[in-house]
C-alpha cells in the first residue's frame, strides 16, 4: 500500500513537472527565442539555449519517463486496473474507467515517444550538442516544434482520459 501511495505521488510530481515544461517551452520559450534571435542590439538566443534550454530538456525528458513508468506501475499494481486491460482499452471488459484511463496511457505513450524519438534529438542538434548543418537544424527546429505542439494538444485530452478513469467518470 505504501509503495503505491509513494508511485502515485511520483507519478503526479513527475507529470506535473513534464506538462509544465511543456507548456512552458511553447508558451514561454520559443516566443522568447524569436523575440531574442530578432533583437538585433540583445544578447540574442544564445544564453537561453546555452543556460536555460538544456537544463529544461534535461528535466523534461526525465519527467517524462519517470511519469510514463510511476503510470505503468500503477496500472500493473492497482487492484481496479490492468497494464493490459488499459493498453487494450478494457475490450471485453466492459469497464469504462478501464477504456478511459486506456485511451490517457496511449496518449502519455505518444507523448513519451514524442519526447524522446523526436523532440530531444532534434533538440540536440539545434542546441549544437551534436554536428548539423543549417538544413538538418531547419528541419530539426520544424520537427521539434511539431512534436512538441502535438504534446501540448494531447495533453488535455491525456489528462482529461486520466481523471475519468481514475474517478470513476464514463466519458
Amino acid at each position: 500500500m505504501a509503495i503505491m501511495m509513494i508511485d502515485r505521488w511520483l507519478h503526479i510530481v513527475a507529470g506535473v513537472m513534464w506538462i509544465g515544461l511543456l507548456y512552458y517551452f511553447n508558451f514561454v520559450q520559443v516566443p522568447a527565442m524569436a523575440a531574442a534571435t530578432a533583437d538585433k542590439d540583445g544578447p540574442g538566443p544564445a544564453a537561453i539555449g546555452k543556460y536555460v534550454a538544456q537544463r529544461a530538456l534535461f528535466w523534461f525528458r526525465w519527467a517524462a519517463l519517470v511519469t510514463w513508468l510511476t503510470g505503468a506501475i500503477f496500472l500493473a499494481t492497482a487492484p481496479q486496473y490492468s497494464l493490459h486491460g488499459a493498453f487494450t482499452l478494457g475490450i471485453g471488459a466492459h469497464n469504462a474507467s478501464l477504456t478511459a484511463i486506456g485511451f490517457g496511457a496511449w496518449l502519455g505513450t505518444i507523448m513519451l515517444f514524442n519526447v524522446w524519438g523526436l523532440i530531444w534529438p532534434n533538440q540536440k542538434k539545434i542546441l549544437g550538442i551534436v554536428q548539423a548543418s543549417d538544413a538538418e537544424k531547419a528541419t530539426a527546429r520544424r520537427v521539434a516544434f511539431l512534436a512538441s505542439r502535438t504534446n501540448t494538444l494531447l495533453s488535455i485530452p491525456m489528462l482529461m482520459f486520466m481523471q475519468a478513469g481514475a474517478h470513476g467518470i464514463p466519458f
